[in-house]
């Protein structure tokens, strides 16, 4: 018996025994040792919150759904079920210390500004809307490295992530970005509306901005 085969038994076997039961308590401890190893790492600070997190939401959704989608095993491990919401909270993360560094830094020039001639602040541009510091943030971290593999065939510096970060306002015009990469417009167009901006609409529809 394969350990993927092995692990499926043991979440079928532990979650006949009603919750809160010893040998409930058992199995998720012997599901979980089997699982950490697999797990993603990374060093950022705000690691240990997302897996504590990652954590209850593997307790609440493993056998029933509380919180979430309970979990399929016809559609992963328990590992990819658990790494894909880690992933997630890593991103929040992540996002919510660029929203943290941003206040600040807007705080700083606030209290800068205040020393000098009010006729100055006119010329000052506004704030980005907060989304798109959000897709910045997400496109930037690229947590599961998607945006940094799809390229344009024959051209692996051209990603996702390198058109979509070009094409933020302040964006730089296609022919530019022809120029620069040696392409035509509308090879980077089309690439453009085929795998960026689905992946645009659906980190969207995630964030609850669509």
């Amino acid at each position: 018996m394969s350990e993927a085969e092995r692990l499926r038994n043991l979440v079928e076997e532990t979650c006949r025994h009603p919750a809160g039961s010893v040998k409930r308590q058992r199995g998720l401890t012997q599901i979980i040792r089997s699982t950490t190893p697999k797990l993603w790492r990374d060093y950022s600070p705000y690691y240990a919150d997302a897996l504590q997190q990652t954590w209850m939401y593997f307790c609440q959704n493993i056998c029933e759904a509380k919180t979430g989608a309970q979990y399929d095993p016809n559609f992963g491990s328990v590992a990819t079920w658990l790494n894909a919401y880690l992933k997630r909270r890593l991103q929040d993360g992540f996002i919510e210390q660029q929203k943290r560094a941003t206040q600040t830094a807007q705080v700083k020039r606030s209290h800068s500004e205040e020393e000098l001639d009010p006729v100055d602040n006119l010329a000052a541009e506004p704030d980005a809307p907060p989304i798109l510091e959000d897709v910045k943030a997400w496109v930037e971290a690229d947590f599961s490295g998607e945006l940094r593999r799809v390229h344009i065939e024959g051209h692996p510096t051209v990603t996702v992530q390198q058109l979509i970060l070009r094409r933020l306002p302040p964006e730089t015009s296609w022919k530019a970005l022809a120029a620069e990469f040696g392409l035509s417009v509308s090879t980077l167009s089309s690439f453009y509306q085929r795998q960026c901006l689905p992946r645009l609409r659906k980190f969207g529809e995630s964030e609850g901005y669509l």
